[in-house]
């Protein structure tokens, strides 16, 4: 009997190296951009441990990589991360950018072998945070966000005991899981899409179902509100995010507006009291200039 379980350590421990070098040696092949090298580590490894959890992020990665497509254009106005380019005479003549695209099927091919890992894995974070990723690199932001949902509410099933690279169990899972869903809903709101507002209102109400105080969350739900000129219905989301947190400025600020919007003036004043009272001196000086546009 003790000699069986010895044998068993060792199996355990030649397939854990295995899985490592092979894991080592297709990073080394895409970090010289080793296509032939990539594919043929990738199907040795298939080959010897086609369920192992590192092979279909390996996998994922390089179908990404291998669908990239940057574009150069030449263009009349200048764009974020563009290039001035002049004449003989120092005028500017164009500004020079680029554009990155995807190409859809050989991306699907990566897409598939995470799916199939994160079925294997469900508790995978690193898998699922590589492919909500990726949906928001394509501007996928359906799909992008039916998965952070899919993600949240898997999340409560297993109470946030999440684990990442090589199985291993993610510290702080939960503060680091909502951080991140928080930056993702920050993904949407940078678009300046309005037809994004419904998505990001979905995936803050998810959390919200299972952490009802959280902060952010609130703040969001009645951002989508604010946007879109309901300021009724944004008003009670901040109310309830100052109670949880009532010298947040940022929450201060916005149910200050929104009084103001309402043409709430006495309220309006009564909140930009309290961000003088608990901000620094920046946001003090505004709430003092806003005051007196009330007045």
């Amino acid at each position: 009997m003790l000699k069986t379980f010895f044998s068993f350590i060792f199996i355990a421990i030649t397939f854990s190296a295995v899985s490592q070098n092979f894991e080592q040696q297709f990073k080394e092949f895409s970090s010289k951009e080793d296509t032939t090298g990539q594919t043929t580590v990738l199907k040795q490894w298939e080959a010897a441990r086609p369920k192992d959890p590192e092979l279909f992020i390996a996998y994922f990665n390089y179908y990404a990589g291998k669908s990239r497509r940057e574009i150069v254009s030449l263009d009349d106005e200048k764009k974020d991360k563009s290039f001035s380019l002049t004449d003989s005479t120092g005028k500017p003549a164009g500004y020079l950018g680029s554009t990155v695209e995807y190409d859809g099927a050989t991306l699907q091919k990566g897409f598939d072998f995470i799916d199939r890992g994160i079925a294997l894995y469900p508790s995978r974070l690193d898998m699922r945070f590589g492919k909500i990723y990726m949906l928001g690199e394509m501007g996928n932001f359906p799909e992008f966000t039916n998965v952070i949902v899919q993600t949240i509410e898997y999340g409560n099933s297993i109470k946030h005991a999440w684990m990442w690279e090589q199985g291993k169990p993610l510290d702080d899972a939960k503060e680091f899981f909502l951080s991140s869903v928080q930056d993702y809903v920050g993904t949407l709101y940078n678009t300046e899409d309005d037809e994004l507002l419904p998505s990001m209102r979905r995936i803050s109400e998810t959390v919200l179902k299972y952490f009802p105080d959280h902060v952010e969350s609130l703040a969001n739900v009645a951002l989508t509100y604010l946007v879109a000129g309901d300021f009724d219905k944004a008003l009670p989301y901040l109310l309830k995010a100052e109670k949880v947190a009532p010298k947040d400025i940022i929450v201060l600020n916005n149910i200050a507006e929104t009084y103001k919007r309402k043409n709430d003036k006495a309220n309006a004043k009564v909140y930009y009291e309290k961000i003088i009272k608990y901000g620094n001196t920046e946001e003090v000086q505004e709430a003092k200039e806003k005051l007196k546009e009330l007045r």
